[in-house]
């Protein structure tokens, strides 16, 4: 009696121990994979954090290394989530987890401590946590690690060992695709504060008068709260919005709101005096091509006839080009004269210039206040300039071509899981129809 339920519960501690580690692949492989898909959507985003962290290390001199690193990253991310989830190299993948979590977490409580990069970047813009929360997130992966060391041999894979190696090359290809798109065009899926659509330019803080409808702040309260409104973005009273009071209020000068949905962010444009002049060079009643340059001194010369190819029909068209960078003064009078440029420039923050566009330069149209394309120069056709720079980008639709690579992936991956598993399928049901004939 005594065996059988040995051997009962035996089974029973089986059958628990299957379904927690197929679990356990699908939660340490899935944020593996998120991981891995959010830096490689948006290599420039990672480039940039792996570079705060070898600033923050006093490792500068290797800074030339960020970006292959940050391509790397993301693909052996990506690759290692998959094979975790699907049960591919059972044995190898947790160990390469396992020593990818023993470099990460000891990194993490370092951050956490010291603050010295405020965001581990471990999820790119799409996620942003605390230090302390991601150095809680690690230690959970490493245990979530260690079970999976142990126990995932227990439970057979989805794809057999035969064809486990053309589902890493899938995996490597779909995500060294996506990194292609991010870091020559714009990112596919754009989690930044200024995707297409986002009004950059209120018109709240345009007007000179102190009168109007434009410059009343609007208070509106639920569930308690109280929170401002401009005219242009007054909630749904539906969703539980209560109208409070209103006050008339001039923005301050050189307070451009970026809206998105209902949060509000600044951004500042400083003449080489040092003067705010965000006001002065954007209006919303004005179509403007922004040339962003983050780091002008590496900007070859080269790229100048392309620029002033814009600029060209950019004056064709009545519209603004304003150039921004936060290089020196000396940086950008050295520009201007290598590259004989026509267009102003001003000075802008590193950080924000880097959120609106990715790519160095990089380029942005504004229709009427609200950014209608972006993207990086040397994805632009500039020799064929269209009637209204607002073609000029029509090319390019990212939510088309991510949805194109993502299907492709899963049929490569579904293709590859039938030619695996059909025989299977072929065997039993021959064998079975055999027997039955017997």
């Amino acid at each position: 009696m005594k065996t059988i339920k040995a051997v009962v519960n035996a089974v029973k501690f089986e059958k628990w121990c299957q379904i927690l580690t197929v679990l356990m692949r699908i939660t340490v492989g899935g944020v593996f994979i998120f991981s891995g898909f959010t830096k490689g959507v948006d290599p420039w985003g990672t480039y940039y954090k792996i570079t705060d962290y070898l600033n923050a290390m006093g490792l500068e001199q290797w800074a030339g290394t960020a970006l292959f690193a940050a391509i790397a990253l993301a693909a052996l991310e990506f690759m290692l989530g998959v094979a975790l989830a699907v049960g591919a190299y059972r044995r190898s993948a947790p160990w390469l987890a396992l020593l990818a979590m023993l470099v990460m977490t000891p990194l993490t409580l370092w951050l956490a401590v010291t603050a010295a990069v405020p965001d581990c970047g471990c999820f790119g813009d799409a996620l942003h946590l605390s230090n302390w929360a991601t150095f809680g997130k690690n230690v959970l992966l490493l245990l979530g690690t260690i079970y999976l060391l142990l126990f995932n041999t227990s439970v057979r894979g989805i794809y057999g060992p035969a064809v486990q190696w053309m589902v890493m090359a899938l995996s490597f290809a779909f995500v060294m695709a996506v990194a292609y798109y991010g870091y020559f065009t714009q990112p596919l899926i754009d989690y930044r504060p200024y995707p297409i659509g986002t009004r950059l330019v209120n018109a709240t803080t345009m007007g000179d008068s102190d009168e109007g409808e434009d410059d009343f702040i609007f208070i509106y309260s639920r569930d308690g709260k109280q929170q401002e409104f401009t005219i242009d973005s007054l909630p749904d009273e539906e969703d539980g919005w209560e109208y409070v009071t209103r006050y008339h209020a001039r923005r301050p000068r050189g307070k451009v709101i970026v809206q998105t949905g209902n949060a509000e962010d600044g951004i500042a444009i400083m003449d080489s005096e040092g003067n705010d002049v965000t006001v002065d060079v954007l209006a919303d009643s004005r179509n403007t091509l922004l040339l962003l340059f983050p780091d002008l001194p590496t900007v070859g010369v080269v790229n100048s006839f392309a620029l002033n190819e814009l600029t060209d029909a950019a004056m064709v068209t009545d519209v603004d080009v304003i150039g921004l960078t936060p290089a020196t003064a000396e940086e950008i009078e050295q520009w201007k004269d290598n590259s004989m440029a026509s267009y102003p420039i001003y000075n802008m923050d590193d950080s924000e210039l880097k959120m609106i566009a990715r790519g160095n330069p990089a380029v942005v149209y504004l229709e009427d206040g609200v950014i209608s394309w972006k993207r990086t120069l040397g994805s632009l056709d500039s020799v064929t300039m269209p009637d209204h720079l607002v073609e000029l980008a029509d090319d390019y639709d990212a939510d088309s071509i991510m949805t194109t690579l993502m299907l492709a992936y899963l049929a490569g991956m579904l293709a590859v899981l039938v030619i695996n598993r059909s025989h299977l399928v072929v065997k039993r049901l021959f064998f079975k129809k055999k027997s039955t004939n017997n």
